[in-house]
C-alpha cells in the first residue's frame, strides 16, 4: 500500500452504474486505509465515505491539483473520461488505471464486475506499466502562437461544416510532402490508431511503436493514403484557401481550436508521457479481439 498511499478518484457522475461504481471504489479504498482525493463534482458520494470510515475527511481537487497530490488515479468511465484525465495527469506523472463504464474501453480495461479483486492486486504492486505519448498542438498566426492544446488519441483538422473541403500544405520536419484538398486530416498516436483514425481507414499501430499516423479524410485524389512517420517528427500544416474559411483543430474530440487561412499548425510529440497501469496478464491483442470483434477461433 505504501506505493499508492493516496489515490485519486475521477469520474463523471450521472448514470446509475457510474455512481454506484464510484461509491464501491470509495468504500473499498477507505477500508484498505488509503487516503482518497475526489475529483471536484463527485461530492454526492459522501455517504459512502461515512459508511466505510465514519467522520473520514475526503479531500477534493481539480484534475491538475489531484495529480500533484496522488500516487495513483483511478478513472471511472469510458475512454472519453480517460482522455480528459490523461491530458492533465501526464504532466504530474501520476499513474492512471481505468474502470470501464463505457462502450469500448481500450484504455479503461478493468470491469466493474471484478473491480475490487483486480485493484487489490494492482494496489499491492502487481501490475503492468505502459507509457503512452501525447501530441502537443499549436496554432500560429503571423508568427505568433495564439492557441495550444494536447491530445492522447488524435489531432483532427476539419472544415467545421458538413460537405465542405479544406486545403492545406503538409510539411514533415520542414520537408514539403503535399498540398491536399480534403475533408481534413487525422494525426493519431498509436493510442488513437484504434479510434477515429481506424474508422477513416488508417492502420492499427501497436502502443509500443514510437510513430504517428496521418490519415486523410476523403481526399480529392485516389492516391492519398495513410502515412506513418516517426513520433519525433514535427508535423506542420499551412492552412490555405479563402480568408472566410475557418477550419477547426480538434484534440481528442474534446478541445476545439479555431483556425484561419494563413495559419500554421504545428503538431509535435509532448515530452511528458501518460503512465497507464494494467492488471497482470493484460493483452493488447485480447483487447483488439474483444473490442473490435476479431475471431477467437485460435483460442
Amino acid at each position: 500500500m505504501a506505493q499508492f498511499r493516496t489515490v485519486g478518484l475521477i469520474g463523471r457522475p450521472g448514470s446509475r452504474y457510474t455512481d454506484e461504481t464510484l461509491r464501491r471504489l470509495l468504500r473499498f479504498l477507505l477500508a484498505r486505509g488509503h487516503r482518497v482525493v475526489l475529483e471536484e463534482g463527485v461530492e454526492y458520494i459522501d455517504a459512502a465515505a461515512d459508511e466505510a470510515v465514519p467522520n473520514q475527511h475526503i479531500m477534493r481537487a481539480g484534475l491538475a491539483t489531484l495529480g500533484a497530490n496522488c500516487d495513483l488515479a483511478i478513472v471511472v468511465g469510458g475512454d472519453g473520461s480517460m482522455l480528459g484525465a490523461a491530458r492533465s495527469l501526464c504532466t504530474s506523472g501520476t499513474p492512471v488505471v481505468g474502470v470501464n463504464q463505457g462502450r469500448v474501453g481500450f484504455l479503461t480495461d478493468i470491469s466493474p464486475d471484478d473491480m475490487e479483486l483486480k485493484l487489490a492486486e494492482l494496489l499491492s504492486g502487481h501490475f503492468e506499466l505502459e507509457e503512452r505519448f501525447l501530441l502537443d498542438s499549436t496554432v500560429e498566426r503571423e508568427g505568433v502562437s495564439v492557441a495550444r492544446a494536447h491530445a492522447l488519441n488524435d489531432v483532427v483538422v476539419h472544415p467545421g461544416q458538413v460537405a465542405r473541403m479544406i486545403e492545406f500544405d503538409l510539411y514533415i520536419d520542414d520537408l514539403f510532402v503535399y498540398r491536399q484538398r480534403s475533408d481534413g486530416i487525422i494525426i493519431a498516436t498509436p493510442t488513437g490508431s484504434t479510434a477515429y483514425a481506424l474508422s477513416a481507414g488508417g492502420p492499427i499501430l501497436h502502443p509500443k511503436l514510437d510513430a504517428v499516423v496521418l490519415v486523410p479524410m476523403f481526399p480529392h485524389t485516389l492516391s492519398s493514403r495513410p502515412l506513418v512517420v516517426p513520433a519525433d517528427s514535427e508535423i506542420r500544416l499551412h492552412v490555405c484557401g479563402k480568408l472566410d474559411q475557418q477550419p477547426l483543430l480538434s484534440c481528442d474530440g474534446q478541445t476545439q481550436l479555431l483556425t484561419h487561412a494563413g495559419d500554421v499548425l504545428r503538431i509535435r510529440r509532448k515530452p511528458e508521457r501518460l503512465k497507464l497501469l494494467h492488471p497482470l496478464g493484460h493483452s493488447y491483442y485480447e483487447s483488439c479481439r474483444s473490442k473490435l470483434g476479431w475471431s477467437n477461433n485460435g483460442q
